[in-house]
């Protein structure tokens, strides 16, 4: 008897277990192949890079490991699929970069007519940095070249054994200037890369286009379909809320395992309408919390003030174009919506320019891009964010109200701010130290080593 029922129990609880590694698959796999199928077709067709370096590289961990790849250079697309089931494809449309095939037939989504303003005829090797790429043959006063250059050399020699971090491109801007500039081998300055989270800053800057050109309040709430009854409780977030992360949405962002970041991101054609639909989880504007959804959602929202028209030439007319960011693209979602909260390519040198109009509180070329108190109002923590941790759409070292050594970074100055993407994406603005550091890589753990570069290279000023 006793063995019987032991029987039983191992039986079903092998049942269970097996049906538990089912659903799991159920889910993931479509996640999982969606990612592959996407970083691959953007690597190879927007970054320009190998096939065998990708999978090497960026697709090397479970379970994409066991995936099986298809890059066709014919059409234009990679398919990705998981022991020949969660096929899942992506297609490369020039300007357009990647986009997923996702709830809308791959028919319709080549169909798409989105107008683009044609790429200025710029000479940039002959134009001088930030609106070309000649720079200076001179190094500032300010700062202790040796010093710089010594910094540089440990990021790129750094080994680390318990997980991947490689750097692939690093920049540091000191008084406006390029004073070091780097890339591993197969990668120049030439090279797009992924700026993932970096994205969502890009969203703040458009905010703030928006806002000059008196086309969004950011205090009244946001004009999303899906909450436009007055009696939803969402009807209240304001545009605001959804730039500071505090909307009080439903979202778990998470990347390791099946979670709503993923299934937007990998799943859903159209991602904003996915964030949108979401329920309310916190009252708005009490709570930070981190979420692409948000993003997205404001991405979304962008294009309705802006209009179908000119939705997708204005963040090149308004912002890329006006800074010298000329090998810059974002990459719709099948709806033709652009991924605001992950999917924009750049040059590093690209990335840099971005970074520096903040640094400049706006002002590039003799233009005011964004309003003059943007950059104040962007790194203003949220009252919600009770490290001080966040503004508008990027990432703040303030500190806690009461005590200022509880911050992000403790070593690294209060005045700090950065855009942070996944696997180590990000740009470090210190105003007070007229200093600026790009990076672009890949890294498998929380940080690279910013924390030393930085203060390296604060060490190297001279006043």
């Amino acid at each position: 008897m006793f063995l019987k029922r032991a029987k039983r129990l191992l039986l079903t609880v092998f049942i269970g277990f097996l049906l538990y590694g089912l659903y799991y698959c159920w889910v993931a796999f479509p996640i999982a192949t969606g990612y592959g199928a996407k970083v691959l077709c953007s690597s190879v067709f927007v970054s320009g890079r190998s096939e065998s370096d990708i999978k090497s590289e960026d697709l090397d961990f479970m379970p994409l490991t066991f995936a099986s790849y298809k890059v066709n250079f014919q059409d234009s697309s990679v398919t990705c699929s998981m022991f020949g089931f969660a096929v899942k494809k992506a297609i490369y449309r020039k300007r357009f970069g990647a986009t997923l095939v996702n709830g809308i037939s791959e028919e319709d989504i080549r169909m798409q007519q989105f107008p683009l303003p044609m790429l200025p005829r710029v000479q940039t090797d002959s134009v001088l940095w930030p609106m070309g790429d000649k720079l200076i043959d001179r190094f500032p006063s300010g700062i202790d070249s040796l010093q710089v250059l010594s910094a540089v050399d440990k990021i790129f020699n750094k080994r680390e054994e318990a997980f991947t971090n490689l750097t692939r491109a690093l920049i540091v801007v000191y008084e406006n200037q390029i004073v070091a500039e780097r890339y591993a081998p197969g990668f120049s300055s030439q090279t797009r890369l992924t700026g993932w989270s970096m994205t969502k800053s890009i969203m703040g800057a458009l905010a703030g286009i928006l806002v000059k050109q008196h086309k969004l309040d950011i205090a009244q709430p946001a004009p999303v379909p899906e909450w436009k009854n007055v009696n939803d409780q969402r009807h209240s977030i304001t545009v605001s809320q959804l730039l500071q992360h505090t909307s009080g949405l439903n979202f778990d962002e998470v990347y390791d395992k099946p979670s709503h970041a993923n299934k937007m991101l990998f799943r859903e054609g159209n991602t904003a309408a996915f964030a949108a639909s979401q329920s309310l989880k916190r009252t708005p504007g009490e709570n930070f919390r981190y979420s692409s959804g948000n993003s997205n959602i404001l991405s979304r929202i962008y294009r309705q003030v802006i209009g179908e028209h000119g939705y997708h030439a204005f963040p090149y007319e308004e912002l890329f174009y006006k800074v010298g960011m000329y090998n810059t693209i974002l990459e719709p979602d099948a709806s033709g919506t652009f991924v605001g909260s992950s999917f924009c390519f750049a040059t590093a040198r690209d990335w840099a320019r971005f970074g520096l109009l903040y640094l400049n509180n706006g002002q590039c070329n003799n233009q005011q891009i964004f309003p003059v108190d943007w950059v104040r109002q962007s790194t203003t923590p949220s009252s919600a964010a009770k490290q001080g941790e966040y503004g508008f759409q990027w990432w703040l070292n303030a500190g806690e109200g009461n005590n200022i050594n509880n911050r992000l970074f403790p070593e690294l100055p209060a005045d700090m701010y950065f855009a942070d993407g996944y696997e180590g994406q990000n740009i470090y603005i210190i105003p007070s130290k007229k200093l600026m550091v790009v990076r672009l890589g890949l890294t498998r753990n929380r940080l690279w080593g910013e924390n030393g570069l930085i203060k390296s290279l604060i060490k190297a000023l001279r006043d």
